[in-house]
């Protein structure tokens, strides 16, 4: 069953690595770094799956917790 956290797990390093994939210009090196930062993450925190919580579900979560949240199983 998977669960929503209050704190997203892994959320900032997802983030970063999201970010620098979508910047331009492309800095390979950069993304390598905030995927290995990424992947330390989900070893520590034994992440099994992410999932991104849908628009509608979003909502109602936001109204409930203040912010969207990252899911962990």
């Amino acid at each position: 069953m998977e669960t929503i956290t209050s704190n997203p797990v892994c959320a900032k390093e997802a983030l970063d690595l999201l970010n620098c994939a979508a910047a331009s210009p492309f800095d390979r090196a950069k993304c390598l770094r905030f995927l290995d930062a990424l992947r330390d993450c989900i070893l520590e925190k034994k992440v099994k799956n992410f999932s991104l919580v849908k628009q509608s579900q979003a909502g109602e979560f936001q109204n409930s917790k203040g912010n969207s949240e990252l899911d962990q199983q």
